[in-house]
């Protein structure tokens, strides 16, 4: 195991702005109370992610765009106004979402664009000014879905 590493700005992923609020071309979903963050290129499988924890309980906030805001203690995750409540099934077609979530406080970001190398991984951040939050690397990783359901209901052992 490595040594904890700097954590990742948000900056790499913000394609937009609108006073302190921050957009993401990102898929996110909520997990009961706890806001997972999915970032990666276009065609990295976001809405394969997205679906995959929906289809374990998970309700959607957004797809293909997301308003990341820092608050006073983390961030908040927020529904573009009038977003549809449709997620993209890759080969599928648009499906209905379902019950969706308006806004859920940050808990994970997941960056699909990468791999973890290690695995024991150490404990990777996201910094959002100067607040942050757990990053999982999490390109091509078999067990990420049901991972992410555990890690979001039950935390992260220390390493």
């Amino acid at each position: 195991m490595t040594d904890t590493p700097p954590p990742e700005p948000i900056t790499r992923w913000v394609t937009g702005r609108d006073g302190e609020a921050l957009w993401l071309n990102a898929t996110a979903v909520a997990m009961g109370d706890a806001g997972i963050l999915i970032l990666g290129a276009p065609g990295s499988g976001k809405s394969s992610l997205a679906l995959a924890l929906m289809a374990h309980g998970a309700t959607l906030i957004s797809d293909d765009g997301v308003w990341l805001t820092p608050m006073a203690k983390g961030a908040q995750l927020r529904r573009p106004p009038g977003s549809p409540d449709l997620i993209e099934a890759r080969g599928v077609g648009l499906l209905r979402g379902g019950r969706v979530t308006s806004a859920a406080p940050l808990a994970i970001a997941v960056d699909l664009d990468t791999s973890e190398p290690e695995r024991l991984p150490p404990r990777r951040l996201v910094a959002i000014g100067d607040r942050s939050c757990p990053l999982i690397l999490g390109g091509q990783a078999p067990t990420l879905a049901a991972s992410l359901v555990i890690m979001a209901r039950h935390g992260r052992a220390e390493p």
